[in-house]
């Protein structure tokens, strides 16, 4: 079974987000970078698909080079190879994205073979696009399901599920090569471990120059969402706290006297 997960760099959005000047982009000068929890998934059911059947998998990222990092981590847990379509991180849009992932999967494809799997996030966690995974698909001519979580691939054929409205399930059974977009709860992703990194570091990362395509939406600007103001009061220090204290509780009708 040869694997191909595609994921995508983007910001780590655990604190307060600012734009940049231009209103153009997320200003990420005090934040890290990850990849989404379902793209995490993802590596995961690959690394797990070729312990289990054996196989090869492969990694691969379009961004600048700092990407490199994300996939290290994937390769820290078990993916073989990785590669980077490098930019110089300027935001493509999925058009110009998936027109880059098509044209290195083609590269590849043709020097080692056909990927039997290609595994994709559900959505971009920083965009919220649903457009990558199924425009590859579309350009390669080959079937795609998305809000996958379950796979089971044997003999040629994937059975992927995933869930339909009223506690059930959609059954799908593909034929590879096969295109899935997969969602959070998936799997439970494992973390790299110290060994694992130190692997990684010294493994190449394949490198490639995608060439943009024109002619996809153009981003005007991003504007936050308006934010709910909050205030705190100060009602007493230490021991002598407890009589306003008992007052507030009282006022709001936790306790009563």
């Amino acid at each position: 079974m040869k694997i191909l997960v595609c994921v995508k760099r983007v910001p780590a959005t655990g604190g307060r987000i600012a734009l940049t000047a231009d209103s153009l982009d997320i200003d990420a000068r005090y934040l890290g970078f990850t990849i989404s929890p379902h793209e995490e998934c993802a590596v995961e059911e690959a690394v797990r698909i070729v312990e289990a059947q054996g196989g090869s998998s492969t990694v691969l990222t379009l961004g600048p080079d700092a990407a490199g990092d994300q996939l290290r981590d994937a390769m820290a847990i078990g993916i073989e190879r990785a590669v980077l379509l490098e930019t110089d991180g300027s935001d493509w849009d999925p058009m110009a994205t998936a027109g880059a992932i098509v044209d290195a999967i083609r590269a590849l494809e043709t020097e080692d073979g056909p990927f039997d799997l290609l595994l994709f996030g559900n959505e971009a966690a920083d965009t919220g696009d649903f457009q990558v995974g199924i425009r590859v698909a579309t350009a390669l001519g080959r079937p795609a399901v998305s809000g996958i979580k379950a796979i089971e691939a044997a003999d040629g054929r994937v059975v992927a599920r995933r869930e339909a409205g009223g506690g059930g399930w959609e059954v799908f059974e593909l034929p590879l090569p096969v295109v899935l977009g997969v969602k959070e709860g998936l799997n439970l992703p494992r973390y790299p471990s110290v060994p694992g990194r130190l692997r990684a570091k010294k493994k190449e990362i394949i490198r490639m120059t995608p060439a943009a395509r024109r002619g996809g939406p153009i981003k005007v600007r991003l504007r936050l969402p308006v934010g709910t103001e909050s205030t705190v009061e100060v009602i007493g220090t230490g021991p002598e706290a407890a009589p306003a204290v008992v007052e507030l509780l009282t006022r709001i009708g936790v306790v009563s006297r």
